[in-house]
């Protein structure tokens, strides 16, 4: 085999300087399909050329190229990627070209790099990928932050001390002046049972003191309407234990 690539290398090289692409920069590149020719001219079919596809996520292309000899042992081997889309030929041949790129490297990796070893269609690609990046980068939505916890929200609890929901200052003064209210005039129990007025008033101050801590976050305007209702409510069920 050695014999064959020495032969192969030396008219890849004469390629190069005679038919090379020039590419930016002066140098000069010789194409994949050329070093191909050369490759099969030295080894005619006894050595394969094969490719796989890595990765095709609609968004780029990953191509893997590995050259084997006639024992099927891997002697050289290359990768590509392609961004599709980007550029005029990955817009319609994104595969294609990673491809071609791939074999090229694979080839080079084996000593017909002519001249160097990217291929010409990687090349070019650096700014198209550096752009496609940059573009991905650009348009990417930023991450939602988390929702800051709120200073004007406080707990909602039972009698039971279980957390109802949290909620704004207003609401939750609101929401408690209802549930004194409910408290105090629930006179049966979800069996049917007879709910006394001490119990009621047992509860209720069982509820007062659950939510004790939200009461002294809000407002004293919004703690002196919460405890005038409290009162009235404690001070009507004292009335019917008297009647009673």
């Amino acid at each position: 085999m050695m014999n064959e690539l020495i032969k192969a290398m030396a008219e890849v090289n004469d390629l190069n300087r005679s038919h090379g692409v020039v590419q930016r920069g002066g140098k000069k590149y010789t194409e994949v399909f050329v070093r191909v020719e050369a490759f099969r001219k030295a080894f005619g079919t006894d050595h394969g050329i094969n490719t796989d596809v890595v990765a095709d996520d609609g968004k780029r292309v990953v191509i893997k190229a590995v050259i084997t000899n006639s024992t099927g042992m891997i002697v050289g081997s290359g990768m590509a990627e392609e961004i599709r889309g980007q550029g005029n030929v990955n817009k319609t041949s994104a595969l294609e070209n990673a491809e071609t790129s791939a074999i090229g490297r694979a080839l080079a990796s084996l000593g017909l790099h002519g001249g160097t070893y990217a291929s010409l269609n990687e090349i070019d690609a650096v700014p198209r990928k550096a752009a496609a990046q940059q573009q991905a980068r650009s348009t990417q939505p930023a991450p939602t932050p988390p929702p800051a916890p709120s200073a004007d929200l406080v707990p909602l609890k039972t009698h039971m001390g279980k957390e109802l929901r949290k909620t704004e200052h207003q609401d939750f003064a609101v929401s408690l002046i209802k549930m004194f209210q409910v408290y105090a005039n629930t006179t049966q129990d979800k069996d049917g049972n007879e709910v006394e007025p001490r119990k009621r008033m047992t509860l209720m101050r069982e509820l007062k003191e659950h939510n004790a801590d939200a009461i002294a976050a809000i407002s004293e305007g919004l703690q002196d309407q919460v405890e005038k209702a409290y009162l009235k409510n404690i001070k009507s069920l004292g009335a019917q234990l008297k009647n009673d």
